[in-house]
Order: structure tokens, then sequence, then C-alpha cells
């Protein structure tokens, strides 16, 4: 950190007031895939811009002049430590049939999306993409999903530089083409849930329609990613009879167990087309988030994982895991198995996405001391006792 002398800082504050206030928000800047909803965004008075292939940064002058003292110092090197981050990625992925007839889940794990379709960006840094789909009645839908969303994602007019937009697009237009392509009765019954992580940079955006799951750990917490689209959940229910849809026993419609996927065409009053919107949405939620030092893994996961498995219990189990042996495919080994042993009765299909090529550290708690003490009621029982 350093002092500007006086006449540079007021030179500076003059330029900055030519701009205008005006602010604009690419999604790629610098090397860094930016957002204007992401959570640990702290300066909300900051914009970029990019100008002819440059960066200009303008930075609102309604700051004040502040003393700087050894708390701020201290306060602006952790800052730095936790956001001049470069996530280093490594992935892995396990599943199993587990304990049902037929495989209807699938994954994906793609290091560099549009290099692999050959799509040239103006940055350097990859865009990873990792997907899981969790198929139902057949492993048509899951399969189809799996081979064509990530090539519509890459050829969205938005991708990259509006994600969010070309990410949503691209599974309703999969969703579509599905219905169009199905020549076999087989694969047109079937629909899948999908969810799925594309890295770019410092930026993490998740997508997700259905109940498979994402899981953040943050020096050990799990931060969900995503939320279960089930019809217990109330969001969901509102949305479902605010389209003439119900729920009966816990089902959409008394026939299925989700509230989003993609596929079921086959399924009367689930989608409609049209103007008309069926209460089984392909639209999937969104969730962004700037990757820190202290982001670890993600974790995502067919329904079958967490099953057996609360969001917290997959990070704990995964961490130890990964502290022992730093082996991430080996880690999805695990906790496949792990889910087994736990009684799982479904297809079990995980993906884990490492953002650091050291183990997380060991976690030290701070157990608060406890003054224990035995009343005079248990003392008299105590005594009776060894007395007999």
């Amino acid at each position: 950190m350093c002092v500007k002398d006086a006449e540079q800082v007021c030179q500076e504050m003059e330029d900055l007031d030519d701009s205008n206030n005006k602010k604009t928000w690419p999604l790629l800047c610098g090397g860094d895939f930016l957002c204007c909803q992401m959570e640990n965004w702290d300066d909300k008075d900051s914009a970029v811009a990019m100008v002819g292939g440059s960066t200009r940064v303008s930075i609102q002058t309604s700051f004040p002049l502040e003393s700087i003292s050894e708390d701020a110092v201290a306060t602006d090197k952790k800052h730095n430590v936790l956001t001049n981050f470069v996530p280093t990625l490594r992935s892995g992925e396990w599943s199993d049939i587990g304990g049902r007839a037929y495989m209807e889940d699938t994954h994906i794990c793609i290091a560099d999306l549009a290099k692999n379709f050959g799509c040239n960006l103006m940055s350097e840094e990859p865009v990873s993409f990792y997907g899981v789909f969790d198929g139902h009645g057949g492993k048509g839908a899951s399969h189809f999903v799996r081979d064509h969303l990530p090539r519509v994602i890459v050829e969205d007019a938005g991708f990259p530089l509006e994600l969010e937009k070309a990410v949503t697009r691209s599974f309703m237009a999969t969703d579509a083409a599905f219905a169009k392509s199905c020549s076999l009765e087989s694969a047109l019954v079937s629909g899948t849930t999908v969810l799925t992580a594309i890295i770019l940079g410092r930026s993490l955006l998740v997508a997700n329609a259905g109940d498979c799951r994402a899981v953040l750990s943050r020096h050990g917490t799990a931060i969900e990613m995503s939320k279960d689209h089930r019809p217990c959940c109330m969001k969901e229910k509102r949305r479902i009879e605010s389209l003439g849809g119900f729920i009966d026993d816990g089902y959409l419609n008394g026939q299925l167990g989700v509230t989003r996927a993609l596929g079921d065409w086959h399924l009367e009053g689930m989608k409609e087309t049209g103007e008309r919107v069926g209460p089984l949405s392909a639209e999937p939620e969104l969730k962004m988030m700037t990757l820190t030092k202290e982001d670890e893994f993600l974790i995502i996961g067919s329904d079958g994982i967490w099953d057996v498995f609360t969001s917290q219990n997959a990070i704990d189990f995964a961490r130890r895991r990964l502290q022992e042996h730093n082996d991430v495919k080996l880690c999805c080994k695990e906790i496949v198995e792990e889910g087994m042993k736990r009684g799982a009765t479904d297809n079990l299909t995980v993906v884990l996405v490492s953002f650091h090529l050291e183990p997380p550290p060991s976690s030290v708690i701070q157990r608060a001391r406890v003054r224990r003490s035995i009343s005079a009621e248990g003392l008299q029982s105590l005594k009776c006792l060894l007395e007999g």
C-alpha cells in the first residue's frame, strides 16, 4: 500500500469526475469473469469497461479520505489474499448403478468448453464445464442433454459475455430439441434433471433444473449452490399452482417427483407448446459466485447421493478423504461407495472439482471451556448408588 501526494490525488479525482459516473458491467474483463450479481463483490461503486480491447476502470468519487491505520492495512492484506486468487482446477467423477435395475445417470467434465467446440475467445482462460444428469423413465433424455447441451451453450450468441442468459436459453432450447428429435418412443418417454457448473477465471456459475445438488466447501463449511426442485418446496408449489398444476401425495400432477426437468414431453399436462406454459419447467435456477482462496472444492451429485448424505456431511467426508490422499477421483469413488454402505437405493453419480493443488487444510476447532457441576439431587443419587 502506498500514499500518493495531495497533488496527484486531486488530479486523479478530477479525471474521475469526467467519467460522468456511468457504470457498465461486462462479464469478461482482464481475465476475470464478472457479473453484477456476484455475491463476493464488495465494492458496489466500481465500474469496469472494455474499450478497444483495453480495460478502463472508473471509481466513483463519493469515497471519503481516510487515515491509514494498522487495522486497515491488515484488512486490506486479508482482502487481497482472498480476492487475488487464481483457482487451479482438478476434477474427478464416479458413478454406480446402486440399487436400481438400470443406470439412468450420466455426467460430463470438459476442461475447456470453448476449445472443445472450436470457439475462440478473447480471454486465454478456459471455460470449464461440469454436469450431472439424472434420468428417469429411461436414459434417452439424460444422454441427449449430456451430448447436446454443452454445444448449444457455446453456440448461443450470448456466450460467454452474457453467460447467464446463454445458459438459460440453452436449457430451454435443448429441451425443445429433444422433443423434436425423438423418433423412438422409448426415448421420448424419458426425462432428466440437469445440474451444470461453469468456471471461468474466479467465477463459478451453477445452473440447476431438478433435484441434483451442488455444494461448495468454504474452509470446511458447506455452501449450497443449488436448491432441490421438489414438490415439497413452497416456492415451486406456488409456481406450479399459478400455471394450473397441482401437488398430489408429494408428486407433481400426481406423476413426477421433481418440479423441473428436461424431457417428459409424453406426460399429459406437464409441458405445453406455444404461449401456454406447463407446470414442469426446464428453466434452470442460477447462482453466481466469485471464488476466493477459502473455497476448496465443489461437489455435484445426483439425488442418490443426497438421499444418504446431508450437504455438510458430504463436505466433511470428502474433506477428510482429500486430506488423506488428495486424489479427487478416488475421493468420488469413496463417496459413492459410502453412499451404498448407507443403503442408497438409487443410481449414484458424483463429480468433484477442486480449486487447489494442495489438500484442504486441517480445521482447528476452538472448544469453549465448560464448568461442570452436579446437582444436589444427582449427588444424593450417586451416594445411594455407591452405598448399595
